[in-house]
């Protein structure tokens, strides 16, 4: 019988109840009832399981499904015993099972029971499955999340490398392989590594219209941003990404702790803790739930409403599969990131212990996601074009649903420059990544060029009168406009198309938008605030009375301004306008000591403030304070006041010294007291010790670096870092 002859729509109205199919699942489903290799790429909520399941239904014998995770294996079993009177239609194969369930599971595929037979790629290595399978009648073999075979997909598995051997020990039988998201890049290492280059390919569009995306610097007010986000959204259901475990969990609380039913998720919970926590979310007990990758995998909940990634995850296909999961059902999906560079560079350092092949990898896909957080242009035109799709940001279905788009940064005419980068890439033989083209536009030294004498060619430099950050804005922006591709082989190379060689010969307008800057000072670090920004807009009037009463009371007390509150706390006083002791308190780097000992002539002030000028305080920004760092601070407390060395108090809790300092910043900040004396004493005689204090008296600020440059390398960062915490402790404290 043809292909197309085949009759889908009744076995697809028996088994399922739909009438009709979604997207490309029927053309799908026809090359696989027909035997042959197939594979589809269709976006998360596209219908992927359906397409291995009706023809498995369809089909005699079993088909067996490698999937990477047991509870989307269970979901799906549970679905698929749904639409059957008898639960042997579908089964698991895993660790999970015992003796007697492993026999039960044989003897339904023996008896021609079971169609549809799920297993982790492990189980198949068995040698007691291996050959069971073997005397069996296989109908086909799905690979579901196919991208785990590729090293440069986001969730690499070296198991399923060895998928291709393992089924043709079982059976000569047709593959099917399926992903979510998947780079040109991708799909070429999936279809060689299952040695089935002539397979059906299908790639639904990777465009969901109902989705705005949007990027914001990570401030230190991330939590007020946060929740003031999640309340506009109140009843609805939204998740939250965080790259760590511990984030996860303080993320929950402080949620929980102002108002917003929300619950952690991740693999550091029990198993029955995760599933009660899923259950919940599901059902509409609690709003939230805030969980790391672990989360999702499988989980088909329609009406998500927002996506907020905490942290910048380490690919874009995470990133596209994360976002995915919102407005399934076609209704509104917010996915808002927060962004600071710092991220990336941690995850970088995480990849450090990493075989080198696997650390390229890795920084190349950071690199992507830097492109897509930094560009101005259409963030849907970039995030499609990264897919091998092309979008007409003016007439395209989404166009206008990001924060570039909406609010769009002014473009300048870039003719020239495109010109002299696509010349610099054809006449380098491109051989070159964009770090080493943008440093032979720039005319940095650098070696891997030097060694082919690139410093010698008329070329090099020409692009100086730019710096770096604008050369590589400008490269994401031809690449989207396909002036240049990256090679897929030597993954990362920028190499020439024929427009962009047409380009050259006949230049054009290009008119080009600068990438956002998120400098250092605008994003979050860790333990006390530098920074000068602490999200939004503060009240420029409102920040200068502050600025001199602070000044009188610290000529008042004489001591430095500085030592009773520092400038971010008074930004942040200008954004909120706290107006009781308890408000002051959750304000960053105050504290009860501090509000207690400072507070109530800026309170009293803010408060007649806000009242003379009729100004409505942002009530929803006075985040509540979980305390999640309260059982370190008094570990802290307590061995100071020991006397313990502040290498035994690091090591007993696994600190590097640098968190440990940074830890007791935060806590003098706030406004305890902390004798750390019997510490310095072993490293600073008397007299150094009365220099720096004399120092910081007299200066207008606690800046280190300034500290470092006025005492010209007399001292270590370290020893300074030291004397502030015990100035401030004695001075201000």
């Amino acid at each position: 019988m043809n292909r197309k002859e085949i009759d889908l729509h009744g076995p697809l109205k028996k088994f399922f109840g739909f009438s009709k199919f979604k997207g490309l699942q029927e053309d799908v489903i026809r090359s696989i009832v027909a035997g042959e290799n197939t594979f589809a790429i269709m976006p998360t909520g596209g219908g992927k399981s359906l397409c291995y399941q009706l023809p498995a239904l369809m089909k005699e014998g079993t088909a067996i499904v490698v999937s990477p995770l047991i509870a989307l294996m269970k979901n799906q079993v549970d679905a698929i015993r749904g639409i059957s009177e008898n639960d042997g239609i579908a089964h698991v194969l895993n660790s999970s099972l015992n003796k007697s369930e492993v026999t039960k599971v044989k003897e339904d595929i023996v008896n021609g029971i079971t169609k549809l037979l799920y297993v982790a790629p492990e189980s198949l290595i068995k040698e007691e499955y291996v050959q069971f399978l073997q005397t069996q009648k296989i109908s086909f073999v799905a690979i579901d999340e196919a991208h785990c075979i590729s090293e440069w997909g986001h969730d690499f598995r070296p198991e399923y490398r060895n998928l291709r051997t393992i089924i043709k020990n079982i059976d000569n039988v047709s593959v099917i392989g399926l992903t979510a998201t998947a780079t040109e890049k991708v799909q070429e290492d999936i279809l060689k590594s299952l040695g089935m280059s002539d397979a059906n390919t299908f790639k639904a569009s990777f465009n969901r219209p109902n989705l705005f995306y949007d990027v914001r610097p990570k401030t230190k007010d991330i939590y007020s941003d946060i929740i003031r986000f999640v309340k506009g959204y109140q009843g609805k259901s939204g998740v939250i990404y965080c790259l760590s475990r511990k984030k996860v969990e303080e993320v929950a609380q402080i949620l929980q702790v102002n108002g917003i039913k929300a619950m952690p998720y991740h693999a550091g919970l029990d198993a029955k803790t995760r599933a009660k926590h899923q259950d919940m979310f599901l059902m509409e007990d609690t709003d939230v739930i805030v969980a790391t990758i672990a989360f999702g995998m499988g989980i088909d909940k329609p009406d998500v409403r927002f996506v907020i990634h905490h942290d910048i995850p380490k690919s874009l296909e995470s990133y596209y599969q994360e976002t995915g999961r919102a407005g399934r059902d076609d209704g509104e999906g917010y996915c808002l990131a927060y962004y600071a560079y710092k991220d990336i560079e941690k995850l970088e350092k995480f990849m450090a212990s990493k075989p080198v092949a696997e650390q390229e990898i890795g920084h190349a896909l950071l690199q992507e996601v830097v492109g897509y957080a930094e560009t101005s242009m259409s963030r849907r035109k970039y995030l499609l074009h990264y897919f091998g799709e092309e979008f007409d940001e003016v007439n395209g279905l989404g166009a206008n649903m990001d924060d570039n788009t909406k609010n769009p940064k002014p473009k300048v005419e870039a003719q020239e420059q495109v010109k002299s980068l696509l010349t610099v890439v054809r006449d380098s033989k491109e051989k070159y990544k964009a770090k080493d083209i943008v440093a032979t536009l720039i005319g940095k030294e650098n070696a891997m060029l030097n060694s082919h004498k690139t410093p010698e060619r008329d070329f090099f430099g020409i692009g100086k009168k730019h710096k770096a950050d604008y050369w590589m804005a400008l490269i994401r922006q031809t690449l989207v406009v396909n002036y240049l591709r990256k090679e897929i082989e030597q993954y990362g190379v920028l190499k020439m198309t024929q427009e962009g060689l047409d380009f050259i010969e006949n230049p054009k307008s290009f008119m080009m938008t600068a990438d956002h800057v998120y400098s250092q000072e605008d994003t979050v670090g860790d333990g006390v605030v530098t920074s000068k920004a602490v999200g939004g807009v503060s009240d420029q009037k409102l920040m200068a009375i502050l600025k001199d009463l602070r000044r009188k009371m610290a000529k008042k007390k004489g001591i430095p301004p500085f030592a009773i509150f520092q400038d971010p706390s008074l930004e942040a006083m200008a954004l909120r306008y706290p107006i009781s002791l308890e408000e002051l308190s959750n304000v960053h780097g105050v504290g009860d000591g501090k509000a207690k000992k400072f507070g109530k002539e800026f309170v009293t002030l803010i408060e007649g403030y806000v009242k003379e000028n009729d100004i409505t305080r942002p009530d929803d920004l006075i985040v509540k304070g979980t305390g999640v760092k309260s059982g370190l601070k008094l570990y802290i407390i307590q061995n100071t006041d020991r006397k313990l060395s502040l290498e035994d108090i690091s090591s007993s809790k696994g600190l590097e010294m640098d968190a440990l300092i940074k830890e007791i910043e935060t806590i003098v900040y706030s406004g305890t007291k902390l004798d750390i004396s019997y510490c310095i004493d072993d490293i600073l005689d008397e007299d150094q010790q009365e220099d720096i204090m004399e120092y910081f008296m007299e200066a207008e600020s606690d800046d280190i670096q300034e500290a470092l440059d006025e005492f010209d390398g007399d001292y270590e960062e370290e020893e300074l870092r030291l004397m502030r915490i015990k100035f401030l402790s004695e001075i201000g404290n």
